[in-house]
């Protein structure tokens, strides 16, 4: 049992003792004791105060004594005004730095058969254009999100929704006829993904080029749209594939295979992945049929032109298109359909739907619809909202051809944290083939690390120099300290020093508290998959290396003459060890064992 139940479970029984009241040990909730007090957990006795007809202090000194009396974790306390702050006896640390040890997976709780299940989507892309700055948060958002709700104890089906029709797409296609002189990946030597991408861009100048034509001729931006040759031939192949026209169909599938081997090739080396895949080109016809069936129910109307609304102002919004007046779907109803999909093949308990807060009442609506609709979670759906990420010059644009590619950044990464791995010295002594994997690990630990450290629900800059820091709160100087202990360890084994008994040791003040932070790992996890914020795994991490840094500066551990206190402390360099690795693999980062 950790400290924290122990305190938990003694002042409950404390305040029924003394006062007669019967308190659950969950409505106690130590925190840590502040630094300019003595002491190492701190309770607040202001809910006792009034059944026990005493002032603050008077209580929480008689609650304090009874701890010390009847409890033989607390070894002291001293009242501040409301707060009760104690002094845990300094060996019982040793007994909770054992127990974290012995214990598998500490801090993660296995799901089984009868585990809430949770869906997570992320990533959601469209197939005319490759991934980039902005699917790399999500991507890690959500994977991260997905391996911390699993080490909540959940059952986890990561998925991904593909954006794979639509006008934007049967620009690219049109832009490879028009443009590409037949090249395919393997011609053009180039990823499926970019090439598609080219066309997209190519298609968005070549059709600004014939709007300035037309507005040059007098005609106004609507006009020139309306006007536009090229939007027209996007609309017709759109139709035709709607209608299922086979060789538009044939085209759609071929360009479309080319952009999923360049997703996947992406999502291999940004590692992530996904249980199971929807793509909205069937997605969409289920979502027709829903919005229909609701429309039959009475919970959809039709207006005059033909179109589909739903009427949601007795929900405080407004009146949601459903389908247009000649049939054709919007993106909420494809949501519908991916949904129906979703719940005929997985029994879902809580939906979560990872995308950036441009659409947080775009899943208002749908919450709301699917409510209505009869979907158990409907109503309890998630929007996992993530704020956008930017670089220091500026926002991306997609049709431009400026965004920064998921691709090149990571490689970018790769090479940038070779070049100050090798100037730092690093890798001195590694082989070829160990350097080139711990850039790979370094870099992309450095890009991930970067992005979800930020409370996911604010807007940030990436800033990739300061990412590959091996100093301050980064992922290099994560993993450099994981490889630090790794080392410490190997030398200790080496040298046969193995952790023997460490039971008397009184651990000095240092000790003490990096065995209180690593015994804090399982309720950082908790609060983690609670708030869905890989956010606060990623700044536990830091604090926690911090910690050990310090230790290891202050404290000698191979050179020290005492077996016994020797054995604390490479007990302790184990577990910090354990913690970092679970934690850095809750986010999606590997560490390395040299550096």
């Amino acid at each position: 049992m950790s400290v924290e139940n122990i305190i938990k479970n003694a002042v409950a029984k404390a305040v029924h003792e003394l006062y007669g009241i019967d308190a659950s040990p969950e409505s106690i909730v130590p925190q840590a004791t502040r630094k300019e007090f003595e002491g190492n957990l701190t309770v607040m006795v202001f809910p006792f105060v009034k059944a026990a007809r005493k002032a603050p202090e008077a209580v929480g000194a008689e609650i304090g004594q009874w701890l010390v009396d009847n409890e033989a974790a607390v070894a002291g306390f001293n009242v501040v005004k409301g707060f009760l702050n104690i002094v845990v006896t300094p060996t019982f640390w040793n007994s909770v730095l054992t127990s974290i040890l012995d214990t598998p997976d500490f801090g993660t709780v296995k799901p089984d058969d009868a585990s809430p299940l949770f869906m997570v989507e992320y990533s959601s892309p469209n197939t005319n254009k490759p991934l980039h700055l902005g699917h790399v948060r999500n991507n890690l958002l959500g994977y991260s999100l997905a391996r911390i709700l699993e080490a909540c104890g959940n059952r986890v089906v990561k998925t991904n929704i593909v954006n794979d029709r639509g006008i934007h797409i049967c620009k690219s296609m049109l832009a490879w006829q028009k443009w590409a002189g037949g090249a395919t990946p393997e011609s053009a030597g180039v990823k499926g993904d970019h090439l598609i991408g080219d066309c997209y861009v190519a298609f968005d100048k070549h059709y600004k080029a014939e709007l300035a034509e037309l507005k040059a001729k007098g005609m106004t931006d609507e006009e020139a749209e309306a006007a536009s040759t090229l939007m027209q031939e996007a609309r017709k192949m759109l139709r035709r594939w709607e209608a299922g026209d086979a060789e538009v169909r044939a085209l759609w599938e071929k360009m479309n295979s080319w952009v999923y081997a360049g997703f996947d090739e992406t999502y291999r080396r940004m590692g992530v992945d996904f249980d199971k895949i929807y793509y909205e080109s069937t997605t969409y016809l289920d979502g027709k049929a829903k919005v229909l069936e609701g429309l039959e129910k009475g919970i959809m109307y039709r207006r005059e032109d033909g179109s589909v609304w739903a009427d949601l102002t007795a929900d405080g919004l407004d009146h949601k298109l459903l389908l247009r007046s000649d049939g054709t779907s919007v993106y909420m109803t494809q949501d519908i359909g991916t949904a129906a999909q979703r719940y005929a093949d997985y029994p879902i308990d809580r939906m979560v739907y990872v995308v950036g807060n441009e659409q947080e009442y775009h899943f208002k609506v749908l919450s709301l619809i699917l409510d209505k609709l009869g979907f158990k979670w409907g109503k309890d759906l998630v929007h996992f909202s993530y704020g956008m990420v930017e670089l220091p010059n500026g926002k991306m644009k997609s049709r431009e051809g400026t965004v920064v590619d998921a691709d090149d950044l990571m490689e970018s990464m790769v090479a940038d944290a070779r070049k100050v791995s090798t100037e730092l010295g690093k890798t001195d002594g590694l082989t070829d083939a160990e350097i080139d994997a711990i850039a790979e690990m370094v870099g992309l630990g450095a890009l991930k690390y970067f992005l979800l450290k930020v409370d996911p629900r604010k807007n940030m800059t990436f800033n990739p120099e300061e990412s590959i820091d091996f100093n301050g709160n980064t992922g290099p100087f994560i993993q450099y300290t994981y490889a630090r202990i790794r080392s410490v360890l190997r030398r200790a084994a080496e040298a046969g020093m193995n952790i023997g008994d460490y039971s008397g040791v009184v651990p000095n003040e240092k000790e003490v508290a990096l065995v209180q932070r690593l015994a804090d790992f399982p309720s950082v996890v908790a609060e983690a998959g609670r708030n869905f914020s890989p956010a606060l795994i990623a700044n536990y991490v830091y604090d926690l290396v911090k910690q050990y840094n310090q230790f290891y500066h202050d404290c000698s551990i191979l050179r020290e003459e005492d077996a016994a206190v020797r054995s604390l402390r490479l007990a302790l360099s184990e577990a910090t060890a354990r913690v970092v690795r679970t934690a850095t693999g809750l986010l999606g980062i590997s560490v390395p064992e040299r550096m």
